[in-house]
């Protein structure tokens, strides 16, 4: 029998036992595949064992008591998800974004998401009501080449392998050769971007994927990974998701009161350890790009207020004065 099928069926065959499954059942189960010796049968599925795990299956031993001979299952509660319990109407956005998504044309992991849209219209039982939003992705950089990569780096992270890149940098002339660890990926008003370890620069490297020349997996050792990705790693800490966030200046502690109708939107217009008090909610911002938390902030009206530092205030003042003397107002 094909190893993968094998493995297929050794997980229909966990799925479907009432209770853990000892070797020799197993061994019965498939009498060609664990043949020969002992030895050798146990070697061969541990082998298959260490597989199933590597795959994500929650296998696990019970070891023998008074009541039972122990052996092989499949935790059920961590194999199964729970159900998703989403409205008709929920299930109508998300199935317009997934497809957004994937009309266009340069989205990673295409098969999957694809799959996972059948899932949502299967789920819903019916016509999906039409969704009150409206989606904007950007112009997205577009090559010839875009999709391919991204479906590339999508297999990589997804397997935790090195890539080999060729990069065209605008602060560099030539185009350089890289070693790449890819963490993550991200889109953002159309341009993706790659984070990951550069084994050039021996550190953090963000690269913008359509500047990318030419790509290829690291072919060593194909079925094992050549990197962990750090715990404390988030893509958020490398692409700016808000305009504050652009890399442009040395990180600064802002802290801004929200009052009024804003307090109770503090999560979703700061994103930051929100605090909060008798006169509204104190949200402490990392900031490296303090104009653009400044034009973000006047936006939102008199209930952001910037209280420290002394130069983010004196910042957000003379801007409110510029805005009210361009509209023939005395500061």
């Amino acid at each position: 029998m094909d190893r993968t099928e094998r493995l297929l069926d050794l997980v229909a065959l966990f799925l479907d036992a009432p209770g853990p499954l000892t070797f020799a059942e197993l061994r019965g189960a498939f009498p060609q595949d664990y043949s020969g010796s002992d030895d050798a049968a146990e070697r061969k599925f541990e082998r298959d064992k260490v597989e199933l795990l590597e795959l994500g299956i929650p296998l696990t031993f019970t070891p023998p008591d008074e009541d039972s001979p122990g052996g092989y299952a499949i935790d059920k509660a961590a194999y199964y998800l729970p159900e998703a319990g989403f409205s008709p109407e929920e299930l109508a956005v998300l199935y317009a974004a997934g497809s957004a998504a994937l009309a266009s044309g340069a989205f990673p992991g295409q098969q999957d998401l694809a799959h996972a849209l059948r899932k949502v219209a299967f789920l819903a039982d019916g016509p999906l009501p039409p969704p009150r939003v409206r989606l904007e992705l950007g112009a997205l950089a577009d090559t010839q080449e875009l999709p391919a990569r991204l479906e590339l780096l999508w297999s990589a992270i997804g397997q935790r392998k090195s890539v080999d890149l060729t990069y065209s940098s605008p602060r560099a002339g030539t185009p350089t050769q890289r070693r790449v660890d890819p963490w993550g990926l991200a889109l953002r008003r159309g341009l993706w971007t790659l984070v990951g370890f550069c084994h050039l620069r021996q550190g953090v490297r963000v690269f913008h994927v359509h500047r990318v020349r030419a790509l290829a997996l690291n072919p060593l050792r194909p079925r094992s990974p050549d990197f962990e990705v750090p715990a404390d790693f988030r893509l958020d800490d490398h692409v700016a998701a808000w305009p504050w966030q652009h890399r442009l200046h040395a990180p600064l502690e802002v802290v801004v009161r929200l009052s009024g109708e804003l307090t109770a939107l503090a999560a979703r217009v700061l994103p930051g350890p929100a605090v909060p008090g008798p006169d509204g909610t104190r949200v402490a911002l990392r900031v490296t790009f303090l104009d653009g938390l400044v034009g973000y902030l006047l936006s939102l009206g008199e209930g952001a207020v910037v209280e420290s530092p002394p130069e983010a205030v004196q910042r957000v003042h003379a801007a409110a004065a510029k805005v009210l003397a361009a509209h023939g107002g005395t500061p």
